[in-house]
């Protein structure tokens, strides 16, 4: 089958950017796990050309645990690589390639360890998951779990391998992603009274999102193990108008919520509904057309994981006892754990700073330590 190092070196040719088909690398990867042994099945994605895999070794029973990554890696679109994005090129202990660290070269790292698990008799099962499309909002994934889910899946945890330097993050906080769309009431410019602005409706709403940001600053949940310690908003992208000489009578605002488990999402929600029906109604009293909706695009859960938890005292001791954080960035670890029910942890090789930039790379020797952590997880649970 290879190395750790070799294996990758054949994920990273597969462009698998969320936008584009991962079957290629699903069926590269089926073939190598079902030739050391696996019981493999293909699950098809939510749309033509994707796919996710679960392979299966070991005996057919629930407990032993779950490794999961995701398939699909972010654009290289308009970054300045040093090598070929879609070639792994090593330069001294360096592998540089799109998804090098987030995250094929853990995949890899689990193909390496299915020759490994070819050669012995498990007690316990060892679950292989692969899914498609986490990096748009971890679209891809939960077809695959809803198909375990009435299968009556189950296993004692689930370690998600994404980038964090082989530590152990038992939470992350929960994302909503949506749309701020305001909708106003165009006119000409020379007699802007005469219309309802969309953009001005748009710039209250950023007031208002500013507001509940303090307020959860001062009020809201708060947890220490963050970097950031409250939830937070941010509006990321705003369009609106068509030309200078009209009144706009659209505007949307792309924003998003990252929320702690002690606060309620669907209130922030609310409140900010709350806003726009002020900020429209204000409009429609003086004869205007106007109004201002709140579109939730995409979500996913947070996970809070406790860190006396079998699985999350497994993946500690497999790190040598590693510090266990949590992490600023999300992942699928929650969905395993409203879908399945299983506790979950984040751990994997090499650095979430890596990740989504030009010339992201991981190290050899992360891989090595990989493999020697997978090993042992191996060793303690199956």
């Amino acid at each position: 089958m290879g190395s750790t190092a070799g294996i990758l070196s054949k994920l990273v040719t597969f462009k698998t950017v969320s936008r584009d088909s991962n079957d290629e690398m699903i069926g590269l990867i089926a073939g190598l796990l079902g030739a050391a042994g696996a019981r493999v099945r293909v699950l098809p994605g939510i749309m033509a050309g994707k796919a996710n895999l679960l392979a299966s070794f070991g005996p057919q029973s629930s407990g032993g645990v779950v490794l999961s990554g995701h398939s699909d890696v972010v654009p290289v679109d308009g970054q300045d690589w040093a090598s070929d994005p879609f070639t792994l090129t090593a330069r001294e202990d360096r592998l540089y390639g799109r998804g090098a660290s987030d995250m094929k070269g853990f995949i890899a790292a689990t193909i390496s360890l299915g020759a490994r698990l070819q050669r012995r008799a498990l007690r316990q099962p060892v679950h292989i998951a692969i899914s498609h499309d986490e990096e748009t909002g971890c679209i891809g994934v939960r077809s695959m779990l809803a198909t375990l889910a009435t299968e009556g899946f189950a296993a004692r945890g689930c370690i998600i391998g994404e980038p964090t330097g082989l530590r152990v993050a038992t939470g992350h906080k929960g994302k909503i992603a949506g749309c701020i769309c305001c909708r106003g009431q165009a006119a000409h410019s020379a007699n802007p009274a005469l219309g309802s602005n969309a953009i001005f409706l748009a710039a209250g709403m950023v007031g208002e999102i500013r507001a509940l940001q303090e307020w959860l600053k001062a009020h809201g949940a708060h947890d220490a193990a963050y970097a950031v310690p409250y939830s937070t908003l941010h509006v990321g992208t705003i369009a609106g108008g068509t030309a200078l000489n009209i009144v706009p009578e659209a505007c949307d605002m792309a924003f998003e919520i990252r929320f702690l488990p002690g606060d309620n999402p669907a209130g922030l929600l609310d409140r900010l509904r709350a806003a726009g029906a002020g900020l429209a109604g204000a409009e429609i009293a003086r004869g205007r057309t106007a109004s201002v909706e709140i579109v939730e695009e995409n979500s996913y859960p947070g996970v809070d994981t406790q860190a006396d938890s079998a699985i999350a005292v497994l993946t500690s001791a497999a790190c040598g006892n590693a510090s266990i954080f949590k992490a600023s960035f999300g992942s699928e670890a929650g969905l395993f754990t409203e879908t399945l029910g299983l506790d979950a942890v984040v751990c994997g090789p090499g650095s979430i700073d890596r990740a989504h930039k030009p010339d992201e790379f991981i190290t050899v020797a992360e891989l090595d330590a990989c493999d020697a952590f997978l090993d042992r997880i191996v060793e303690a649970v199956c």
